[in-house]
């Protein structure tokens, strides 16, 4: 490994994990949807996501399940009676009408919340010759997608059920903690499958997924209080992270602890090391990003720059030193600094600084073509 910056994808850490994941949700009755965007839909951490257990596979782009297509992947979990078929394709983001013909070819289902979308999806359906199955999404608080009226949400249901015939309803199912920061708790995911059962009654047959969620919703499975009729989730961040996720370090769900924390660590060098003030020196002004950072004068300290920079990895909060001592103090689009006064062993130029990830840098670094990736496990 030498090239610089780099991100080490340990593969046996993503099994670990992505098999744990899948014994939490089969103990809860529960498929595990395996969401792949966040390793940029490698196919190398795609086939660990089916390794460890996944019995479907999502994302947000369809490059990516393009991939899952081609490169014919079935399903390997020994548990489910589907072993060995092709392993389907979630839409996980809302189509756009601009691809709905590309959805029909390579999801087999997509998450909806707007009628003019699923009709788009009913034509394009009924031209290919075949049928599509949708997840409506019920908004239960967190703002993002989904039908905030839930009546709405019941009488879309029985139109997609008994008018569109291109389109299977194939459930139901919700977000929560992406942008509203809302909790999945007993209450909500009680709310969801209220509703599940409800428009079940309205149609006269069972739903096929009620999905509650992502990662996050992984709270009420490990706190033994997820509803019997939620029975799908959408996971990616937690096989990638492990306990640096939010649903430990927030939530303190100790299982989580039981995860590997080394499945992506980034590897920069270090290109400055000096003795500086901690106190910007002149009139303030902004930084790079616009923004207007908040600066403690300790005096004049020991510190590093690395050849990588937000561009690269995003927030700094995303990162943690594998270096004990070491203080990530702020980085702008190429840079990185790194306050190592504290630190027993000091880098030099040209050494090598590590870090573990938490999910947002995971994205952003897998997605730069700027990052080398290395590939071990």
């Amino acid at each position: 490994m030498n090239r610089y910056p780099c991100v080490v994808v340990n593969h046996e850490a993503i099994r670990h994990n992505a098999a744990l994941v899948s014994k939490w949700c089969e103990g809860a009755g529960i498929r595990f949807c395996g969401v792949i965007k966040g390793g940029n839909g490698e196919l190398s951490i795609i086939r660990d996501y089916v390794a460890g257990g996944a019995s479907m596979l999502g994302s947000s782009r369809l490059a990516q399940l393009r991939r899952v297509r081609e490169a014919g992947l079935t399903i390997e979990n020994p548990n489910r009676a589907d072993k060995g078929e092709r392993i389907p394709t979630v839409l996980i983001r809302v189509p756009m009408l601009s691809e709905i013909d590309e959805v029909i070819e390579l999801a087999d289902y997509s998450l909806n919340s707007e009628m003019v979308t699923l009709k788009a999806l009913n034509e394009a359906a009924l031209k290919a010759g075949v049928k599509h199955k949708v997840v409506l999404m019920a908004d239960l608080g967190d703002l993002r997608e989904g039908y905030i009226d839930h009546n709405e949400l019941v009488e879309t249901a029985i139109v997609v059920e008994n008018e569109m015939d291109g389109l299977i309803l194939a459930g139901i199912g919700t977000n929560l903690g992406c942008y509203g920061s809302i909790m999945a708790d007993e209450n909500n995911m009680t709310q969801l499958a209220d509703i599940a059962e409800y428009i079940e009654a309205k149609i006269g047959r069972e739903l096929e997924i009620v999905s509650g969620g992502a990662t996050s919703s992984l709270k009420p499975v490990l706190d033994g209080v997820m509803p019997a009729k939620i029975n799908m989730l959408r996971i990616g961040a937690a096989i990638l992270d492990g306990p640096l996720d939010d649903v430990r370090i927030f939530y303190g769900v100790e299982e989580m602890d039981e995860m590997r924390d080394d499945a992506f660590i980034l590897k920069a060098q270090v290109i400055e090391r000096k003795l500086k003030p901690t106190h910007p020196i002149g009139t303030l002004g902004v930084d790079a990003f616009g923004k207007k950072p908040v600066y403690i004068d300790r005096g004049i300290r020991e510190r590093i720059l690395l050849g990588v920079g937000r561009q690269d990895h995003g927030d700094i909060d995303d990162l943690v030193p594998c270096l004990e001592g070491a203080q990530i103090v702020g980085a702008s689009g190429d840079h990185t600094i790194i306050d190592i006064e504290e630190c027993s062993q000091k880098p030099v130029v040209g050494d090598i600084m590590e870090f573990k990830l938490k999910y947002s840098a995971i994205m952003r670094l897998t997605a730069s073509e700027d990052v080398k990736r290395y590939d071990i496990g």
